[in-house]
């Protein structure tokens, strides 16, 4: 964004301080839809191990007082499907988080912005939807996927262009 200040000038560094306050409401959106991913993904292992004990699959012998279950067994349908789908949040909703805060620092259009940031945690949420929670036929879950996929390299393309003079 260019904003009229230079690097060198006190007034850049202010300006961008208030790109990451929470006055900043570009920066309140990302941090509310921050709280919520990463409780999203919290929830994740507790659902894992709800499925666990549901199903009495135990990966670990000291577990296996807690289900009276005589033997380690792997591999449960339900049981992988939540721990794929809480991989695919590890693998994905941490780089959009990681790539959202930088471009939030780049100063982009505040409305295309919180905009990018909405869509791209609701698409994880509705990811989880239909992946852990209510199994649904592809091709719902690309969709999701793809939606925060091209969103973070939308940011990151954006960013790349507004640092490429620092190289």
């Amino acid at each position: 964004m260019d904003n009229g200040l230079t690097d060198a000038t006190p007034t850049a560094a202010a300006f961008r301080l208030i790109l990451l306050s929470k006055s900043n409401p570009v920066m309140g959106c990302y941090m509310f839809w921050t709280s919520l991913l990463v409780l999203k993904m919290l929830v994740m292992s507790l659902l894992t191990g709800r499925q666990r004990m549901k199903t009495k699959t135990f990966a670990n012998p000291e577990d296996l007082r807690l289900s009276r279950s005589p033997e380690v067994r792997f591999g449960d349908p339900n049981v992988e499907r939540v721990r794929r789908a809480h991989r695919n949040d590890l693998e994905n909703i941490l780089p959009f988080l990681l790539m959202s805060l930088v471009y939030i620092a780049s100063g982009p259009n505040p409305l295309t912005a919180r905009l990018l940031i909405r869509i791209g945690a609701s698409a994880r949420l509705l990811h989880t939807v239909v992946y852990a929670i209510i199994p649904v036929p592809q091709p719902a879950r690309s969709l999701a996927f793809f939606t925060t996929f091209a969103i973070t390299c939308f940011e990151a393309g954006y960013v790349l262009v507004c640092c490429i003079k620092y190289i």
